[in-house]
């Protein structure tokens, strides 16, 4: 990716790695947390429950957690991104990403459609305001990951890096399609969801780490 680095780098070495790093690890570890209860909590069956219906219940301090950490990690590492990138949008992009995920995991959606175990099937007649705050954020959150993604493209393509390119696109249009399919109440709505938007979020880590790699 060495048509995208620039050589306006004020900052030590050592700190421009540690900032990628965090970039790096973000989409993994949110990922690798979120699906690690998705298959294990009681109740959850993700064909049908958003990830973020895991912070409801005993155990849902740990999916805030991850939001919060996931937003942090991501925030920082768009800094590391800020530096080595030529676009000035695409930090700015993934930046207000990560703050939609920290403001997704203080804001907690409601409980609804039998989860957490004993909730009523369907959804609650009304929404708290918390609820409504969250599904704010995560609007936010999301246009912002896809808009990074196509921006990202945008560079690659400049670059002449066909393959980061297309890259880059296909992971902005798959967190578009899964978004637009839950919007749109399909089957299995929060499965496209989670996949188009873990999609996205990987290929941000991706992109950190091929620039980590050649610090």
């Amino acid at each position: 990716m060495t048509a995208t680095a620039t050589t306006s780098i004020t900052s030590p070495a050592v700190s421009t790695r540690v900032l990628l790093g965090c970039a790096a690890v973000a989409a993994p570890l949110w990922a690798a947390v979120s699906l690690g209860q998705a298959a294990a909590r009681d109740g959850f069956d993700l064909t049908r429950h958003p990830l973020s219906m895991l912070s409801n219940g005993s155990l849902g301090w740990l999916q805030i957690a991850n939001f919060i950490v996931g937003g942090l990690l991501t925030v920082i590492g768009a800094a590391g991104l800020r530096l080595v990138l030529t676009s000035r949008w695409a930090p700015r992009l993934i930046a207000l990403n990560g703050l939609g995920m920290i403001a997704a995991g203080v804001f907690v959606m409601d409980a609804a459609d039998g989860f957490p175990a004993g909730t009523p099937s369907g959804m609650p007649a009304a929404l708290s305001w918390h609820s409504y705050a969250h599904f704010g954020s995560g609007t936010i959150a999301f246009a912002a990951l896809i808009a990074a993604c196509y921006v990202l493209g945008r560079g690659y393509r400049r670059a002449g890096d066909r393959g980061g390119a297309v890259a880059s696109y296909a992971a902005g249009t798959a967190a578009l399609v899964g978004n637009l399919w839950a919007v749109s109440g399909g089957r299995a709505g929060s499965l496209a969801l989670a996949v188009g938007v873990i999609a996205a979020m990987l290929w941000i880590s991706v992109v950190a780490a091929r620039l980590l790699s050649t610090r």
